[in-house]
């Protein structure tokens, strides 16, 4: 299993960035693929980013494509989304989840750390 913490989520400004970070417990942290979803009220839950077990093959949604970067350093089990050019629409509770290697679903998740975007 594993234990996914979030940290750096806060207030900016339309067109300002943030970064956020996901520690993972465990000793297994490579076995997971890893991804950000994100929820604002009223809205489905949105897959935002997500990075293999490697680091390679990043994904992102059609929203945040060319604005937010996902990356994952194994030697720190840590998961970075840097976030630039942020949009009042980015504002959400943003989650880290994992999920095994070749498994179909996101299995882990954090509590979630809150991204307010004023405009």
């Amino acid at each position: 299993q594993v234990q996914l913490v979030e940290s750096g989520g806060g207030l900016v400004q339309a067109g300002g960035s943030l970064r956020l970070s996901c520690a993972a417990s465990g000793r297994t942290f490579m076995r997971y693929t890893m991804a950000w979803f994100r929820q604002a009220p009223g809205k489905e839950r949105e897959l935002v980013a997500a990075i293999s077990w490697s680091g390679g093959s990043p994904s992102y949604a059609d929203s945040v494509k060319g604005r937010f970067t996902i990356s994952r350093d194994n030697s720190k089990n840590t998961v970075l989304l840097q976030m630039n050019s942020l949009k009042p629409e980015d504002t959400a509770v943003y989650h880290c989840a994992a999920k095994i290697v070749g498994g179909s679903e996101y299995n882990y998740w954090g509590q979630g750390t809150q991204v307010t975007v004023s405009s």
